[in-house]
């Protein structure tokens, strides 16, 4: 009975955490916001996996192209990084979300069309537009939720965003293959350009107020000469820089890069180049539930424990097991074994995510968000291009598939060692900071 009792009293508790979570919905700007984001993703899940397979079939001996394509989501970044930012802060956030997303559509059109025609290089072109224009998109995104959300609910709202992408990764890969099967590649990318068109007109339904949409005051096209922009974007890189906390989470973000753009193309030569070349297809759809299954529990888990831990904590412990789990994933032989690390990785990413994706809201200045973001970005994307050229490079000539998993595996665990050394420390004194300042703040 006293068992019972506990599991009842746990069960209760962590039905109230979710209801609390859920409590943001009643923010309807917050919600078209949500959905938006969820249906952009979603549709670009779809498009783009259908894609990739499109082109491991069609080019099954050159591997370097499913590289190549990675690389024209990340390359932009370096054309427009010290703009977009800017931009995000100067101009109304909610016009340039809801355009980015009209734009994509239009250029996802394009797609269809040069994959008819099947040149390579402009379609390669139309991919490198679309990510440019897709860029613009998160700091505006990121500067409007933020806006819409009181503090306290950050670390709810980090969580349903993981959530929703533990459902992207249970049911996305599964879905883009599905479409590439029925509709073939152009089938997909039309629900891509779908989705863009329906996310853009639930941005642009939003009714958020002017301190939302233009948190430094209205501004012209005409105003933000190239002086200004880059004026701006020298200010987001020094409040980045003497911010100490931000400047240290920063230096993890440049790793986060590298771990993203390795992750998005290694997983499916795994499978394809060792583990189950002949039916590595239906073995992908069965890694997104698998790992999709994994995030969402890690997901509920992580939100349950979240005011029991430190929020740094949560990252850096998070960010360790599932980098042991990656590099144990080089030794698997059998996709059964692969999968069960895939799935022990899953539990373990959430607390890592869910945290980062609290804190930078809390520590960040609203006024300078989509700077920050504009300089967190290109850091990440210089980080992703490089990987992404190496594996382009090395595999499978001078690097075998274990080799690669081995050194993801390392430089998660890496940073996860470097943020259990500073941010303990750091975080302390920007909260006695954060305390010392409302004193000040206070009318006498």
């Amino acid at each position: 009975m006293a068992l019972d009792k506990i599991i009842s009293q746990c069960d209760l508790k962590e039905i109230g955490d979710m209801k609390k979570a859920f409590r943001v919905f009643k923010k309807m700007d917050y919600t078209r916001l949500f959905l938006a984001s969820f249906t952009s993703r979603m549709g670009s899940i779809i498009g783009m996996t259908a894609f990739s397979f499109y082109l491991l079939d069609r080019f099954s001996n050159q591997p370097i192209y499913v590289s190549l394509t990675e690389m024209m989501y990340s390359l932009p970044m370096l054309a427009v990084f010290f703009v977009v930012g800017v931009l995000a802060d100067r101009m109304d956030r909610k016009k340039i979300a809801a355009y980015c997303e009209w734009i994509s559509a239009v250029l996802s059109f394009a797609l269809m069309g040069m994959i008819a025609v099947g040149w390579m290089p402009i379609i390669f072109a139309i991919l490198f537009l679309r990510s440019a224009v897709n860029k613009f998109f998160f700091p505006a995104e990121s500067g409007l939720v933020q806006g819409v959300l009181t503090e306290e609910e950050y670390t709810s709202a980090a969580g349903l965003n993981q959530m929703t992408q533990s459902l992207f990764m249970l049911f996305g890969s599964g879905l883009g293959i599905g479409f590439y099967w029925l509709f073939g590649v152009q089938g997909a990318v039309l629900i891509d350009a779908i989705s863009f068109i329906i996310s853009g007109l639930l941005i642009h339904a939003c009714k958020m107020g002017e301190d939302v949409r233009l948190p430094n005051g209205p501004h012209q096209l005409k105003d933000l000469s190239v002086k200004m922009m880059i004026a701006d974007f020298k200010e987001g890189i020094i409040y980045s820089l003497k911010h100490k906390l931000l400047f240290n989470l920063m230096i993890g973000f440049f790793v986060f890069g590298a771990v993203n753009g390795a992750l998005s193309v290694i997983s499916v030569f795994m499978l394809k180049y060792k583990l189950a070349p002949a039916t590595y297809e239906t073995w992908t759809i069965w890694e997104g539930i698998v790992f999709g299954s994994g995030i969402l529990i890690g997901s509920v888990l992580a939100s349950s424990f979240a005011d029991k831990l430190k929020i740094y904590q949560m990252l850096y412990g998070g960010l360790f097991l599932s980098g042991l789990f990656v590099g144990a994933v080089a030794f698997s032989n059998h996709v059964i074994t692969y999968l069960v690390l895939t799935c022990l990785t899953a539990l373990a990413l959430p607390a890592a995510n869910i945290a980062i994706g609290g804190w930078l809201p809390k520590i960040v200045d609203p006024k300078m968000m989509g700077r920050v973001e504009g300089t967190i970005s290109p850091l990440m994307m210089v980080s992703q291009t490089l990987a992404l050229g190496l594996i382009a490079w090395t595999f499978p000539k001078y690097l075998n598939i274990s080799g690669v998993f081995l050194a993801v595996g390392a430089m998660i665990v890496g940073v996860s060692i470097f943020f259990a050394m500073v941010l303990p420390k750091l975080a302390k004194e920007h909260e006695e900071k954060e305390t010392a300042q409302e004193v000040v703040d206070v009318p006498v």
